[in-house]
Order: structure tokens, then C-alpha cells, then sequence
């Protein structure tokens, strides 16, 4: 294990630092194992400091949840960004979701672990729909935008369900090459995804690309 190196900084980096250690925690050992006391080993910083920033273990997990929520929807954005077309942020924001930054060991392990904490937690479950939500009000847009572009238009509520499954294949793919990847050989993820979400959407075949 390797310890943090926590230096003197203000109280928004200091925060982040100690959020920061928790996720290597919890990443290497489990949800259970993100104590104040492993937390703090990790940082290099007495338990005292901890209590300063969060009021209690809960807190901080709570805030290391979100900060992988963050991290992972700012992968995703920045790859949409990239595009100079709607088709090609569409494109960009499907495919981004199956690039390396969002399907890493680590962002796995964090995930498994803090997943099954949603149900348990009710603070758990808020930040969960908000993420969720926000993604989902993204690609809806990032859809609206592209379908005009080609002269269709869709209701709010059908462009709602068609973000939802598109969410949902999203999901399925990113996590079964996470951990099954061997099962992929010979298969292009970023091209399954495109095809299929082209099939949801009822669009010709490399319309996407």
C-alpha cells in the first residue's frame, strides 16, 4: 500500500486529497475497509483532520461516491466535446462511455463496490438518480439535436425511453468488457454499441459513423 503524500494546501484541495484516499481504499479493499483509521494511514494525516472535513465515515464515503460519479460523466462530456458535428458528439458521448478512462479496473472495483450500497443508503440513492438523471438528460439532448439534424423529430416522453435503453445497453457492454473482455475477442465494443443504438433508434446500418 502506498501512502498519499498529503501536503499543505487549502481546504478544497485538502478535501479532495482525503476523498481521494478514500477511493484508493475502497478500490484495493473494499467498502468495509474504508475506516477512518485506513483512510487516514493512507493519507498520512490523523483521524482528527478527517473529522475536520467530514463529520463522519459515511460522509466521506458519500463524497468519494460522488466523486467517481463526477469523474466518470466528465470522461464522457469531454469526449462528446470532441465532435464538431451532432452526429459526431453522438457518436463520441456513446463510444466515450467504453473508453479506457470509464471501463479501468479500478473505476470497476469502485463501482461494484459502491453499487450495492445504493439500496442500503437513502444518501446513496439520491446521488445515484442524480447521476443518473444527468446522463440521461445529456443524451437526450445529444439525441434531440442529432435526429433534427436529419430532419426527425421525436416527443419528449419517446425521446425519454430511447435514452433509457440506450443508457441500458450502454451499461450491459461497459460492464460485461470490463470484466469478461476475453468473451469480446475479435469484437469491436465501440462498433456493437454504435450498431445497435442505431437499431434502437431505427436509423440505416454505419449510420454513426
Amino acid at each position: 500500500m502506498n501512502r498519499r503524500t498529503f501536503h499543505r494546501a487549502g481546504e478544497a484541495e485538502r478535501r479532495r486529497d482525503l476523498i481521494a484516499a478514500t477511493l484508493d481504499v475502497i478500490a484495493e479493499q473494499g467498502l468495509r475497509a474504508a475506516t477512518v483509521r485506513q483512510i487516514s494511514a493512507r493519507a498520512g494525516v490523523t483521524g482528527g483532520l478527517i473529522r475536520h472535513y467530514f463529520s463522519s465515515k459515511d460522509q466521506m464515503v458519500q463524497a468519494a461516491y460522488r466523486e467517481l460519479m463526477q469523474g466518470m460523466i466528465r470522461s464522457v462530456e469531454a469526449a462528446a466535446e470532441n465532435g464538431a458535428t451532432t452526429k459526431e458528439r453522438l457518436r463520441n458521448f456513446i463510444t466515450g462511455n467504453l473508453s479506457k478512462d470509464v471501463t479501468d479496473a479500478r473505476t470497476i472495483s469502485l463501482w461494484a463496490a459502491f453499487i450495492g450500497h445504493v439500496n442500503l443508503d437513502p444518501v446513496f440513492a439520491e446521488i445515484h438518480r442524480e447521476y443518473y438523471l444527468a446522463f440521461l438528460e445529456k443524451l437526450e439532448a445529444m439525441l434531440a439535436s442529432y435526429l433534427a439534424s436529419i430532419g426527425r423529430k421525436t416527443d419528449g416522453q419517446a425521446l425519454r425511453g430511447k435514452a433509457i435503453a440506450i443508457n441500458g445497453l450502454i451499461d450491459g457492454l461497459w460492464l460485461e468488457n470490463s470484466v469478461a473482455g476475453d468473451l469480446f475477442t475479435g469484437l469491436d465494443p465501440d462498433k456493437l454499441a454504435l450498431r445497435s443504438v442505431e437499431d434502437l433508434l431505427g436509423l440505416d446500418a454505419n449510420s454513426l459513423d
